[in-house]
């Protein structure tokens, strides 16, 4: 086998929510330039599939529309920023909604599809907070710490089915999720300063781990959650 053979997704169909900006635009890019059909979801007339996912009932809705999917990448996302003391119930439900239970709902209702045919992968946007507690984010960091844990508990059912369930976690990337961070001197200062590459990432940069955990060449890693992270973790 040609080893470029391994990262090829000609005839597969790959499903990228939040798909039209950020994280997921540059996902979903990189899929399409291996030969991915690519669906993509949001909120804007740019997606392929609009839905806002904040809704209950919108998961379902969705992926009736969007029909069988071989590749699911769960990266719609929203955060909501106040201290802990005076974080809302609203705000945490909001959060919640988006960046757990329509992971849940989305990753259920596509692995049934590629447990019957065979073969599936399903990546989950994870994120550094789902190691670390964050400032001023209660809600997102207990979410993407469930996302990791619901990684591997959907990993370890599905493995012997052919489909693959596996994470990536970014670390600080340049997008609208985290303008406030960027806008802010001494946080930026700070982020900079514990960064070992020295620089923020670019949605881009998560375009290789992506097609890796989508592709033929992790057929044997199940459960993993990968940091794309400029070695955030490692100091």
């Amino acid at each position: 086998m040609n080893t470029l053979d391994l990262f090829n997704l000609t005839g597969r169909t790959a499903l990228v929510t939040g798909g039209t900006r950020g994280i997921g635009a540059g996902i979903a890019a990189g899929l399409a330039g291996a030969g991915a059909r690519v669906i993509t979801v949001g909120r804007g007339d740019s997606a392929t599939v609009q839905a806002d996912l904040s809704r209950p009932g919108e998961s379902q809705r969705m992926m009736e529309k969007a029909g069988p999917v071989d590749i699911l990448v769960n990266s719609a996302g929203v955060i909501r920023r106040s201290p802990v003391l005076d974080f809302s119930e609203e705000d945490w439900d909001a959060v919640m909604q988006v960046q757990l239970k329509v992971v849940f709902q989305l990753s259920q209702i596509a692995a049934r599809g590629m447990k019957e045919r065979g073969w599936g992968r399903i990546v989950n946007i994870a994120s550094l907070m789902s190691f670390q507690g964050g400032i001023t984010v209660p809600a997102y960091a207990a979410a993407k710490g469930a996302v990791a844990q619901l990684t591997k508990a959907f990993a370890n059912e599905l493995a012997p089915h052919g489909v693959n369930v596996n994470a990536i976690a970014p670390g600080y990337i340049r997008t609208e999720l985290t303008g406030a961070l960027q806008a802010d001197a001494t946080r930026n200062r700070q982020i900079l300063e514990r960064i070992p590459a020295g620089r923020w990432g670019d949605p881009t940069d998560l375009v290789g781990a992506a097609l890796f955990l989508s592709s033929p060449a992790c057929a044997y890693v199940h459960g993993h959650i990968l940091a794309v992270d400029g070695g955030w973790l490692a100091r």
